[in-house]
């Protein structure tokens, strides 16, 4: 299996894609794992300029030689290139899997929009550098290579389901990249955002005509919450709670997906059994 590793948005550095390449090589040695050299490139925040960063998604996506694309890592990006590349895939690009998480869910949404290849919420290999000897990584792998269900979110069951960051399915809200997720569990995440933040993307959520006929709401992880001033006196799940009785959507609890180790995959869409 041939996956190929692009970064749309910010750069990876050469120790983490080597310390990646060396995991998959013992664990799964039948994969041929490729970082495409834009990877590495700086240009300010970015991992190169918008056009280099489209190039190198075009690049491996439309190369009928890889079976997969795993998103390098997240951080602000990725929105800058949709409209210059979902027009450009080609038939190879609409027949391969898509990993990745974060900032990603603009390239996942996008994609799924489209009914692009399979797309799906799970680690990156940034993340090797968690201390988990590469568990969160490796559950990325698993699925790519031997679709192993047991690195799935415990919680997938027979409905649609999709699995996205919170800032960013609220900034698609208004743009042609938003998915129709009428009939879908949709589960939500968030990292390094204050508690009244959080409140007023659900806000935006829960007021979206976009987002309307949902079959249910799971909150994923809140983590590295930025301390408010005062208190905001409400949890993110009473959060969660009170915007799904505005929007006549059952609250089903809570998942395991998020930016930590214990993220897990989400395969947007249905997931066979």
């Amino acid at each position: 299996m041939r996956i190929g590793v692009v970064a749309p948005a910010k750069p990876i550095d050469e120790q983490a894609a080597a310390a990646t390449s060396a995991l998959a090589a013992i664990a799964f040695p039948s994969v041929d794992l490729t970082f495409h050299k834009q990877c590495f490139a700086v240009s300010g925040h970015f991992a190169g300029p918008d056009d280099m960063r489209a190039a190198a998604f075009l690049d491996y996506a439309n190369d009928p030689a890889f079976d997969a694309i795993w998103f390098a890592r997240g951080g602000y990006g990725s929105n800058r290139i949709l409209s210059r590349v979902m027009p450009e895939l080609n038939a190879a690009a609409r027949d391969k899997m898509y990993v990745g998480y974060s900032d990603m869910g603009f390239m996942l949404g996008a994609l799924y929009a489209r009914r692009i290849g399979r797309p799906v919420h799970g680690p990156m290999p940034i993340e090797i550098g968690r201390k988990d000897q590469g568990v969160c990584v490796a559950r990325s792998l698993d699925w790519m290579v031997n679709r192993d269900r047991a690195v799935l979110e415990p919680n997938i069951g027979g409905q649609p389901v999709v699995a996205m960051n919170l800032a960013i399915l609220t900034s698609m809200i208004g743009t042609p990249w938003l998915p129709d997720l009428a009939d879908h569990v949709l589960m939500i995440e968030e990292v390094s955002e204050p508690l009244y933040r959080i409140d007023r993307m659900l806000f935006t959520l829960a007021n979206s005509t976009q987002l309307k006929g949902l079959a249910g709401i799971r909150l994923g992880q809140i983590v590295d919450v930025q301390e408010n001033e005062p208190p905001f006196d409400e949890t993110p799940e009473e959060m969660i709670t009170r915007w799904c009785g505005d929007m006549g959507v059952p609250y089903l609890g809570r998942a395991e997906i998020g930016h930590s180790a214990d993220n897990r995959i989400v395969p947007f869409g249905l997931v066979a059994g």
